[in-house]
């Protein structure tokens, strides 16, 4: 028994000291978020944890973690900069699973899950080219300054991200109510004084936050390489000019379309807005020297195809048959007015080596005069709540000309 003991101390003495580190650990990142110690003994919490850390489950985990490999360091070091926790990274995890092309029914959409008016606040853009709610450079900057703002506020970390769930207005009401910012007593499941979804919502991110800070845990995993997320597999940031190519992009970087449009989903099309002079896009990090050796600015004319104006020719009529929206090709043309004149020349932003077809009528309906969400629903046998998702539409407006996707 003696020696049995001797030989089993070293195996006791790791797994004791390996148990200690980690728990340190686990106590740096609740006061980080500044939360009391006792939380680790939350019920619901771990009953969160340990559902995480089922085979099931934790497939899920890594797989979300994997996905967004290419950008995590990016999100940290944003955070960093800002002075926010880097646990708050595991709050985009809990609000969109790094998806940047998230959509929720409540219409908030991208990485951070900002709504249409909190988005313009903090300055993203959001119009009929692009949705930079998606960018998830400029919407961790964004969620960044609107987290400090609720910390500023609240004066608690934790405080701030039950606020960005539920609103500051209503978390000041419950403080009112509980008379107490305490997270053990806003978290009584009886009094209800913050909504349940809220009540979740942080024990969630912290559940995250501990798995993903689980070294033990990782190495058992076949993605242990997550531990080591290097700066070289981040992105960089390129400005490109009006109207560019996201294909011509990918040809000349020999990077995969699918990979460009994933750094990218702010885009609604391929290509950089008609309207501005330059535009960031995000390619990775590996690629930025190739693009400066490889990139050179192309006539907008010699990437898209010209249409020349005929007898008879209008917008509406040139846009149909190009299955382009004839406001797209106002924009790209810098019209002013929809007048044409006979042999202009007008660039339409499609692949100039792709063969002129009819607009995919399953995926892709045009609005014509007279239409409605409701007539459209009716007609192509889909709900208008899904039109309304997939199109990013608020309300029911709709005009002539406008293409809309009915199925992703």
């Amino acid at each position: 028994m003696k020696y049995l003991l001797i030989l089993l101390f070293p195996f006791i003495l790791f797994a004791s000291l390996t148990y200690e580190s980690n728990h340190n650990k686990e106590l740096k990142l609740l006061e980080s978020l500044d939360i009391e110690s006792s939380f680790l003994n939350d019920p619901i919490m771990n009953e969160m944890r340990i559902k995480n850390l089922s085979i099931s489950k934790n497939k899920h985990f890594f797989k979300t973690m994997s996905d967004a490999y290419i950008f995590i360091p990016t999100i940290k070091n944003l955070l960093n900069k800002h002075n926010i926790p880097q646990e708050f990274l595991y709050l985009a995890m809990a609000e969109s699973n790094f998806k940047t092309k998230a959509y929720s029914n409540k219409k908030a959409s991208g990485l951070w899950q900002f709504m249409s008016g909190t988005g313009k606040l903090y300055n993203l853009k959001i119009d009929k080219y692009v949705d930079e709610r998606r960018d998830l450079i400029k919407s961790t900057k964004a969620a960044s300054k609107y987290l400090s703002y609720l910390h500023k506020r609240f004066g608690k970390w934790y405080l701030a991200a039950i606020a960005y769930n539920c609103g500051g207005g209503r978390l000041s009401k419950a403080i009112k109510k509980a008379g107490s910012d305490k997270l053990s007593i806003l978290l009584d499941e009886d009094k209800k004084y913050i909504p349940r979804e809220s009540r979740y919502y942080i024990r969630k991110i912290v559940a995250l936050a501990l798995i993903g800070t689980d070294e033990q845990f990782m190495l058992k995993s076949e993605y242990e390489y997550l531990l080591n997320r290097a700066n070289a597999y981040s992105i960089a940031t390129i400005k490109l000019p009006r109207g560019e190519s996201i294909r011509r992009v990918s040809k000349l970087l020999k990077i995969p379309l699918k990979d460009l449009q994933k750094l990218n989903r702010h885009l609604k099309y391929d290509f950089v807005p008609p309207y501005a002079d330059d535009y960031d896009i995000y390619i990775p990090y590996i690629k930025l020297s190739e693009f400066k050796q490889n990139y050179f600015k192309e006539p907008i004319q010699n990437i898209y195809k010209v249409h020349i104006v005929r007898s008879g020719d209008n917008l509406s009529y040139i846009g149909k048959k190009y299955g382009v929206s004839y406001k797209v090709i106002k924009d790209f043309n810098k019209l002013k007015t929809n007048r044409l004149r006979l042999r202009q020349k007008l660039i339409i932003p499609i692949d100039s080596s792709r063969k002129i077809a009819k607009l995919d009528t399953k995926s892709y309906y045009m609005v014509k005069r007279g239409d409605s969400l409701e007539s459209i629903s009716k007609m192509k046998k889909i709900s208008i709540r899904n039109i309304r998702l997939f199109n990013h539409i608020d309300g029911s407006l709709i005009k002539i000309g406008d293409r809309l996707k009915l199925y992703e």
